[in-house]
């Protein structure tokens, strides 16, 4: 017994002893005492935790000659031969490696023999989920309906793989991965027992690292028995796995609070100058920025800190906004050092994006996004407005269209050509119109009582056009409606209507989506202050020729996109 391995040699031999899982083990207690055993049982869960053990006692519980009705007496000798392995009638089978139909057709036909010795004939069944599916349907029947002196118990540690008819028919058990109290305490036992002396701190490094499993925890301690003898220190524990306990975790961690990017990538690089495992340090940070988000958001009290610690990690709390904490724990936690453990370049540019702004606005704000431009699109210089109001500035002039002469006084003795009236003054002022009003330079809905479209809306729509795409709110600018409305241009105000052209046919079929229309709707009812609809028509860039052509008494015959 000496030579075997601490989870073998301090398996628990009763159901109270299986640790860590008192929901399965009062369950199966009561059924003893009720006589109320199932022909069926799936025990679930994580590696280690006590399912192949749980499955044991419960054979010897209900083979055990002493009572048979609660936990196994471990003295007779059909308990005896269960816990050596010679019993004849209790079967284990390692579905890994008899995954095959032909395996489960040969368990059927031995099922049906009655037992030799015991009151029951129990089959273990390890990792059903490696059985093919052939294998499991073989399975069913017998499974549904055994004789009456056969128990089932199946056990997994990927439940979602087994078949949900073979679920049906079994009594499901679900184990939990332990908590290191659990396993501590079983480690602290162990090593009462063994004459080991060790730390509690080393004993909850060790149960850290097993993640919840017994059976790794174990082997671990025995590792450390193996290699350092009967008396170990923590630094020796720290050795073995890995784990660094340098105190420049910390001062990372300072570093990111306090925004220096500097000092941190300094603290990076003689980190892995001194040959520390990158890997293992990231996991320190992690870890470390993990506490302080704990602390952060009130929680700090679920862990289990020292005093300077906690006092260390209030004291940093309070100097760091929650969001670059929250951005910290995501830069390092999403880090992938597998490919090049020596490469320090993730870590580095983990800090940078750290010390960047806390939120998308500022990062925008910091460095505005370029323009998208459709196809065929004017490029004009715009001038950025910040977020806050601005003071009203006189509009630009209109630009000059088509349909509007540009009129003005004839210089001193210059003739009228013929055919041409002289116009007075009143004449000329009723061409031209008024003179544009000034107008806020902002997108936004105009002011309660102010006119949106006084001194000419088709005019200033045709002037800001790039502007009002670009300053839309609620991120309309980034939509492809957007990015299509850029290669258009204003023609027209008719009532509730603002009609705009497109140089380019394919441009405007895209247009008439239904969602982009949308858009285009809100983003210019935004600018006008009032609901409307855009109107998408097609105008060639030469349709100015075609047009005069047509007055000169031309037919058109065929309409094509120029190049």
């Amino acid at each position: 017994m000496s030579s075997q391995v601490f989870y073998r040699k301090w398996r628990p031999q009763l159901l109270a002893e299986v640790v860590g899982q008192e929901h399965v083990t009062r369950t199966l207690l009561n059924a003893l005492a009720l006589g109320r055993i199932s022909h069926a049982y799936l025990f679930c869960g994580p590696r280690g935790t006590g399912k192949t053990s749980t499955a044991r006692n419960l054979a010897k519980a209900v083979n055990c000659l002493t009572d048979g009705k609660g936990e196994p007496c471990n003295k007779c000798a059909m308990c005896r031969d269960i816990i050596e392995g010679r019993a004849m009638d209790v079967i284990e089978v390692d579905a890994a490696s008899n995954t095959g139909v032909d395996d489960i057709r040969s368990l059927r036909e031995k099922v049906n023999y009655a037992p030799n010795l015991a009151r029951y004939k129990v089959y273990i069944i390890d990792e059903v989920h490696m059985l093919s599916t052939s294998a499991s349907n073989a399975l069913l029947k017998t499974l549904e309906e055994p004789p009456p002196h056969v128990i089932f118990i199946l056990a997994t540690t990927e439940t979602h793989k087994i078949l949900p008819t073979i679920l049906s028919r079994c009594q499901r058990f679900d184990f939990r991965r332990l908590a290191q109290s659990h396993v501590v305490a079983k480690l602290a036992d162990i090593c009462k027992k063994e004459g080991i002396g060790i730390e509690p701190e080393s004993l909850r490094l060790i149960a850290r690292a097993a993640t919840g499993s017994l059976r790794d925890a174990e082997n671990l301690l025995q590792q450390l028995t193996t290699c350092y003898g009967s008396e170990i220190s923590q630094a020796q524990v720290q050795a073995l796995l890995g784990i660094t306990n340098d105190e420049r975790s910390r001062e990372l961690v300072r570093h990111i609070v306090g925004g220096d990017v500097a000092a941190g990538v300094a603290t990076i690089n003689n980190v892995n100058n001194d040959g520390l495992d990158l890997r293992q340090f990231t996991r320190e940070v992690v870890e470390y920025l993990r506490l302080l988000l704990l602390v952060k958001t009130g929680a700090g009290d679920a862990i289990d800190l020292t005093t300077e610690d906690a006092s260390e990690l209030k004291e940093l709390a309070g100097r760091a906004p929650l969001a670059r904490i929250l951005k910290a724990v995501r830069s390092f936690g999403q880090l992938d050092l597998s490919l090049d453990n020596y490469s320090t370049l993730p870590l580095e540019m983990a800090v940078v994006e750290c010390a960047l702004a806390d939120t998308p606005q500022e990062l925008r704000k910091a460095s505005p996004p370029a323009t998208e431009e459709g196809p065929g699109a004017s490029r004009q210089p715009e001038t950025r407005t910040a977020p806050t109001r601005v003071a009203p500035r006189a509009a630009a002039p209109a630009p000059e269209t088509k349909s509007t002469s540009r009129v003005s006084s004839p210089p001193p003795g210059a003739k009228t050509a013929p055919g041409e009236e002289k116009k007075s003054p009143e004449t000329m002022a009723r061409m031209t119109g008024p003179a544009p009003a000034a107008r806020p330079a902002r997108v936004s809905a105009p002011e309660t009582g102010a006119d949106p479209l006084a001194g000419g809306p088709i005019g200033q729509l045709q002037a800001q056009w790039n502007r009002i795409i670009s300053e839309s709110p609620d991120n309309l600018s980034r939509t492809p409606a957007a990015a299509l409305l850029r290669s258009a241009r204003p023609l027209k105000i008719e009532e509730d209507t603002v009609t705009v052209s497109f140089k380019h046919q394919y441009h405007k079929e895209k247009m008439d989506a239904i969602e982009n229309q949308r858009t285009a709707d809100k983003i210019v009812s935004n600018f006008l202050g009032r609901a409307c609809r855009v109107r998408c028509v097609y105008e060639h860039e030469n349709n100015h020729l075609v047009k005069a052509a047509l007055e000169q008494g031309g037919r058109l015959i065929d309409e094509a996109e120029g190049k």
